[in-house]
């Protein structure tokens, strides 16, 4: 006899496998967790080329953007999404453009969620915990699975100099959101299960809404295809140099400046034994190549731009150690990709990427103070630099760490708890 399939609604409003980030992290959970449902994906219309260039997929559900959103849109990118982002605004601005979906999906579907066409609704993106699900108000009879969310890491106190570049000053704006946006408190009250995409949300939102523990959950937001652990082998290696990565925006949160001044902190004789690749783009770039100059740094320090993820894929087969002092990152999926490609990582401990990293697989910076991260990275790197048997140790144990970030293994969590959640309300219905 051939198990039915679960019939799963999935709201993912970001769902793009040619975009970047949260986009292309809500078509990987889709594309996984299909795999193993009867899934209906409703999205907006903005995925629709992306998506059906694929071909694959036929139950896709596309919202229509109203004549109003799509001039409101480029007014809104043009205030806030120039230059140095203004995420804290942006997220603000571009509520009513979410909140136009939202309210679309509801009116699309809540008759077919009331009827029980659905077995369960999982809403995925937006990640960030600072939007409603209208889609909740109907599920009276069917479970709904919110998350994973991810968000709300506040700078450390030794960074408030970096968090006023990236305009920390205006996250009040969440607190005002809780108070004000329709829904918000609601969504997250009559949610049956929450999934939390780093420790320090989980902690939050179970602060902020009186969230039992059986309603939530620790589930990592990032994960790695199979494809891509498949290409990670490492070439042969070429020469005696160390060469160290760092990977991700140039912008002031992650610290790719704090990594070049624990590279000039460096004795001579283990500087001579390395070499530093800066992959990305971002506002930050020509202040760091200055930087560089002035630490006499040119013979160490290349910067190779905005690479593509097949090119970046080559630079991390290349590479011996990665280093990411980012001092306030949710997601940060480049630790894991790093991982996959055998590099122990050097990360601060602060937000997600402190938690994919273990005493095995690198190490962990507590961000007390800029001097601090500076100081202890550099010892960091001449460690790793000096010992080959401990770095040869922690690149086999990183390797397998990253499988546990596979794609398909995450979906297969997610549906174990698909089940449980169907179960338990099973048990809360019958009479």
């Amino acid at each position: 006899m051939i198990e039915k399939k679960l019939k799963v609604l999935l709201i993912i409003e970001q769902c793009n496998p040619e975009m970047a980030s949260v986009p292309l992290e809500g078509y990987n959970y889709f594309k996984a967790i299909n795999k193993l449902v009867d899934a209906t994906l409703v999205t907006h219309v903005r995925n629709k080329l992306a998506l059906e260039k694929l071909n694959q997929y036929n139950n896709v559900f596309y919202i229509n953007e109203s004549e109003l959103t799509r001039k409101y849109y480029p007014l809104m990118a043009s205030l806030t999404l120039k230059g140095r982002n203004n995420w804290p605004l942006a997220n603000t601005l571009g509520y009513p453009i979410y909140a136009e979906f939202n309210h679309k999906v509801y009116q699309q579907f809540k008759e077919q969620i009331q009827r029980g066409d659905y077995d369960l609704v999982h809403a995925l993106t937006p990640m960030m915990p600072r939007y409603p699900v209208k889609a909740v108000k109907a599920c009276k009879q069917t479970p709904f699975l919110l998350g994973p969310v991810n968000g709300g890491v506040p700078f450390p106190p030794g960074f408030q100099e970096v968090a006023k570049q990236e305009f920390a000053y205006l996250n009040f704006l969440r607190a005002v959101g809780r108070a004000l946006v329709p829904g918000y408190v609601e969504t997250y009250k009559k949610a049956d299960k929450v999934l939390a995409g780093s420790t320090y949300t989980l902690n939050l939102l179970k602060k902020l809404f009186s969230i039992s523990d059986q309603k939530i959950e620790l589930f990592y937001e990032n994960g790695i295809s199979q494809d891509f652990l498949m290409s990670a082998k490492s070439p042969k290696k070429e020469g005696d140099l160390i060469n160290l990565l760092f990977v991700g925006r140039l912008v002031p949160y992650k610290c790719p400046d704090i990594l070049l001044e624990s590279i000039g902190k460096l004795e001579p004789a283990i500087q001579s034994k390395i070499r530093l690749t800066i992959v990305g783009d971002g506002s930050e770039k020509n202040s760091l190549e200055n930087r560089v100059k002035e630490l006499n740094l040119g013979e160490i320090v290349s910067f190779a731009g905005w690479v593509n993820q097949q090119e970046t894929l080559d630079y991390y087969r290349k590479a011996d150690i990665f280093c990411f002092p980012s001092v306030r990152e949710f997601g940060g999926a480049v630790v894991i990709e790093a991982m996959a490609c055998g590099l122990p990582c050097i990360v601060a401990n602060n937000g997600g990427i402190g938690e994919y990293v273990t005493e095995e697989t690198g190490f962990k910076i507590e961000p007390n103070s800029r001097e601090y991260l500076t100081q202890e990275l550099t010892k960091k790197i001449k460690i790793l630099v000096e010992d080959d048997k401990l770095r040869e140790s922690m690149s086999a144990k990183a390797i397998e760490r990253a499988k546990e970030f596979e794609w398909d293994k995450k979906a297969e969590n997610i549906v174990e708890i698909y089940q449980k959640m169907l179960s338990e309300k099973a048990v809360c219905t019958s009479p």
